[in-house]
């Protein structure tokens, strides 16, 4: 059954990569990204629908929710994939450090506010973590913004942890939910980015070790479009890992990130 699947951070790498695999499948596929011009690029080039927002900034969020609510009546898919990692801390317009609310708080937001039409539609929200969350991250309920100490890769670790969580949090709520490593791919996601993590994306050595886009996509493709998945779990290579969530925390982080957006 061809499926309509929307997904964010389409504009260029994993995303992209996956939107032509999915719709050379025959899926329709809704492209979202933050740059227009990379957007519309992709859109054109597979006839897709796009939509243009900047995680950065939640009422773009909130418009996008919107968008989507009033375009698709039926939504199978959601696969929050939009994130990066950054250089030093910074604060959004909307009062949060920029690598918490880019990879956790926006996709929390876009996710809840489509959370009817994805129950309605007995859809699947698939979430592109990182192994970095699962060797470095910690859920500080207490520091969710990295107030008290920050670097841009443990802020980036403890982002994509968040996003297991919120993957178990949903799986409890009702909702199948997967998350899931793509690897270390060779794309632009560290642009923004500075020391060591830029170098090693920016070098010819450090590219030449990294997977593809389109071979990191497959993963990414086979979430969203079969259900050989256990809901609330983490994938790598697809294969579950084992990655233990405190239910508690989960719930918790939950709580206190729909606080944040309210």
């Amino acid at each position: 059954m061809h499926k309509t699947i929307v997904i964010t951070g389409a504009s260029d790498g994993i995303g992209a990569a996956a939107a032509r695999q999915l719709h050379r499948d025959g899926h329709r596929v809704v492209i979202v990204g933050r740059s227009p011009e990379k957007t519309g690029a992709v859109a054109r080039e597979i006839g897709a629908d796009s939509f243009v927002a900047d995680f950065t900034r939640l009422g773009e969020v909130r418009a996008l929710a919107e968008a989507l609510l009033l375009s698709y009546p039926r939504i199978d898919v959601l696969a929050n994939n939009a994130g990066g990692v950054f250089g030093d801390r910074t604060v959004t317009e909307d009062g949060f450090e920029r690598t918490f609310q880019v990879n956790h708080l926006a996709p929390f937001l876009l996710t809840t506010l489509l959370l009817d039409r994805l129950a309605e539609s007995r859809a699947a929200v698939v979430q592109t973590s990182s192994d970095g969350g699962r060797l470095l991250g910690r859920i500080d309920l207490d520091d969710l913004q990295s107030e008290r100490s920050y670097s841009p890769v443990r802020a980036y670790a403890n982002a994509k942890l968040q996003n297991v969580y919120f993957t178990a949090e949903l799986h409890r709520r009702g909702l199948a939910a997967v998350a899931f490593h793509p690897g270390t791919v060779a794309t632009s996601f560290a642009g923004d980015s500075r020391g060591f993590v830029r170098r090693l994306y920016a070098s010819r050595l450090g590219r030449a070790v990294m997977t593809t886009p389109e071979r990191s996509a497959a993963q990414l493709v086979w979430l969203a479009t079969t259900r050989d998945w256990v809901s609330g779990g983490y994938y790598e290579k697809r294969r579950p890992v084992r990655l233990a969530v405190d239910p508690v925390r989960a719930r918790e982080l939950w709580e206190r990130s729909e606080r944040m957006v309210a």
